[in-house]
This record gives structure tokens, sequence and C-alpha cells, in this order.
């Protein structure tokens, strides 16, 4: 067994604003239906903000941790709809709000839907390195800002929310493989008018060709079959991607946690909520093989693999 960090996941939290929007609420403003979306993307129903930014959610989602956060050192919030397009930094936002006088360390990081897997890896090249000892770790997208609502290809995938983890100094095994296609920046972007475009059947290849290769590399490299795998914690984008990627790997589906159904994609949201679900729900145990996957804009991709502790 490779070992290369010497950090733990000690708390996790997660929020989703408003009330359900459901796929019959969505068929009042575009041309869809409940049977066409559930069949399709495996959504019944997201959450949107009325109007809350960014970091508001993500304050939510720290809130919910329900532990002490004064002696954190560093934030880090994995998002594509921060409150400001340029500077400053939510992470600094929210340091401002919570009063974190001992953080030293806060910067936004745009990876699109696999921001959280990149932020995590980053926060423990950080604690390793002993830049910062105690990190809170963000996901959180206002997805609904960028929505295009007469285009029903996409505004129905999409929902907001914020989830999280605190990161500090422990004797956990995590590693991580990192990826980016330097072809694929034109697929899934957040256009000059403020709209999400996606080419569907390109991202929808990529994405299962993304997530058969990260879990086979990080099994590889941490001398795992794939049977030896509890858990996998995948981006909640569309229950048919991770079906199928299933399916290539040969793998029972019921690996894959899915909570797609009730939350849609919010984007690098997504990892963070499903986890703290998990955690919360006690359904991790002690020694688990877990692998987070994700997949998203530039084309980016890829995966954390922990040795889950109690």
């Amino acid at each position: 067994m490779v070992n290369l960090t010497s950090i733990k996941i000690s708390h996790t939290g997660s929020f989703l604003p408003g009330n359900p929007v459901t796929n019959d609420d969505l068929r009042e403003i575009v041309d869809t239906s409940d049977e066409w979306i559930y069949s399709h993307t495996g959504i019944k129903e997201r959450h949107f903000v009325n109007d809350e930014q960014c970091s508001d959610l993500a304050i939510k989602a720290i809130e919910n941790m329900n532990c002490n956060i004064d002696d954190v050192d560093g934030i880090i919030v994995a998002t594509a709809t921060p409150d400001f397009n340029g500077f400053p930094s939510t992470a600094c936002i929210i340091s401002e709000k919570l009063n974190l006088t001992s953080v030293n360390t806060a910067f936004d990081m745009s990876a699109g839907c696999t921001g959280f897997i990149y932020a995590l890896e980053t926060a423990k090249a950080l604690i390793v390195s002993g830049s910062c000892k105690k990190i809170i770790v963000v996901g959180a997208e206002v997805v609904s800002k960028v929505i295009d609502f007469k285009d029903r290809n996409t505004c129905v995938l999409f929902g907001d929310g914020a989830g999280c983890a605190l990161v500090e100094e422990g004797d956990w095994v995590v590693n991580s493989y990192l990826g980016c296609e330097n072809d694929g920046s034109d697929k899934l972007y957040i256009s000059k008018n403020n709209h999400i475009h996606m080419e569907g059947q390109a991202v929808y290849k990529f994405a299962v060709k993304s997530i058969v290769d990260t879990i086979e590399k990080i099994c590889k490299k941490n001398n795992l079959s794939l049977d030896d795998i509890d858990c996998i914690v995948p981006h909640q984008a569309n229950s048919k991607i991770i079906k199928a990627a299933a399916s290539r790997l040969k793998m029972d589906s019921s690996k894959f946690f899915l909570n797609l159904e009730r939350t849609a994609n919010t984007s690098a949201a997504s990892i963070p909520i499903a986890l703290d679900e998990l955690n919360k729900a006690n359904k991790l145990k002690d020694g688990d093989n877990v692998i987070f996957v994700g997949f998203g804009a530039g084309l980016t991709y890829g995966g954390n693999y922990i040795k889950w502790k109690n």
C-alpha cells in the first residue's frame, strides 16, 4: 500500500437551499416532463437559491459540520459560480463572515465539477508541506444563476448546494489521480452571456471513459482490485453515466452512491454533499476503501482514494 499522506477528514457538512424544485415545476417553465427528465437523467428534483450567493451556501454547510473551527488556518473553495467573477475570492469572503482570524491561506479553485477532488488533493499538499494544519475544503455552487431556462437539454440537469470537509493532520491513506484533456475546453463552459453551454454527447462519452480510467488507475496505484473497493462517491451528473461506467468496469452499480435524484447536478458541490450524507448516516465503516471520482469542464477529471477511519 502506498501511503503518501498524513491527513484525515475529521468532519463533513452540507446544505441545500430553499424548497425542492420538482420536474413538474420545471414543466411550467420549459417544454419537458417528469418522465423525460427522470428516464434520461435519474433526476426527480433539485434546489435553487432565492437571492443567496455562493458564500452563503458554503457558510451554512460549514456551520452544519457542528464542530469548532476557530483554529482553522486554510480555506479552499471549489466553485464555478463564485460571489464575484474576479476578486475577492469566495474563500476570503467566507473567512471574513465567519471571523476566522487564524486563516492564513484562502483561495478559490476552478476545475468545474472536478473541483472538490482537485481541492482535496491541494489541501493535502498544503498540510503535508507544513503550510497549514487545518483546512476547510468546500464545494459550493449557485448554478441556477447561469442556467438558460430556454435550453431544455441543460436547464433540467442542475441544482444549487454546498458541501465541505474539515481536513487536518492525521494518519489516513489519501492519494489522488488528477487529469485534464487538452482538447475539450469548448465542450462545456459558461458563455459570455452567462449561460451554461454543453455538448451533451461529447461530455457523456468523456465522462464514462474518465470514470473508468480514474478508478482503474487509482486501484493500480494502491494495489487494490475492484472487488476491494467498498464505496465509490461519484460526481452526481447523470445516473446513465454511472451505470455505463459500472458496466464497463463489470462492477456492481450499488457500490456507486447516488443522491442525484434529490439534488441534481450541483457541480463541485456534488461529491462533498454526497459524502456528508454517507458520513452522517454512518454508512462509511472503519477500514472501508472509498473512492471519490469526478469529471467536468476543462475537461478535467480525477479521483481521490481514501482508507476511511471512524
